[in-house]
């Protein structure tokens, strides 16, 4: 099973719509990877989802290590909330933060992102060597999701 544990945190940054309204936007996937390529990336995705009405998703995989059960990650669930909170209220669009315990990151994307989905990876980008956030954006696109990646410095 891939899919260990969700948790799902919506900040009330803006009035969360009926849900007939909310059934139609267009979902922005941003996929966190570090701190500042992740705000690099929901900046791009607030861009886009505040010019087509849409909202954003914060996708966090959290990769639990095998010695450990998935239900007790390293890092504690109150501690990864809270830092994502404050990540999601910088965007101006409303936001919803998924957490994931999980063994394999792309996986675990694989099966939580709908087909063809609009996702935004934060990450630095080299001419040689692809770092991982750059692999991670181009499994993404084998995987049939449109791709968009946000160069940090």
């Amino acid at each position: 099973m891939v899919l260990a544990f969700e948790r799902r945190i919506t900040p009330s940054r803006r009035a969360t719509p009926s849900t007939g309204e909310s059934e139609g936007r267009l979902r922005v996937a941003v996929v966190f990877t570090f701190g500042d390529a992740t705000l690099a990336a929901m900046r791009r995705a607030g861009a886009l989802a505040d010019k087509l009405n849409g909202r954003i998703t914060l996708i966090v995989p959290q990769i639990v290590p095998y010695p450990l059960p998935l239900e007790s990650p390293p890092v504690l669930l109150d501690f990864s909330e809270r830092r994502l909170r404050e990540l999601a209220v910088e965007s101006a669009v409303e936001t919803t933060i998924r957490i994931y315990l999980c063994r394999d990151r792309i996986a675990t994307l694989k099966s939580v992102l709908a087909p063809r989905s609009l996702v935004v990876v934060g990450g630095r980008r080299r001419l040689w060597w692809r770092t991982r956030e750059q692999r991670l954006a181009r499994q993404l696109r084998h995987a049939g999701h449109e791709v968009i990646f946000t160069e940090t410095e």
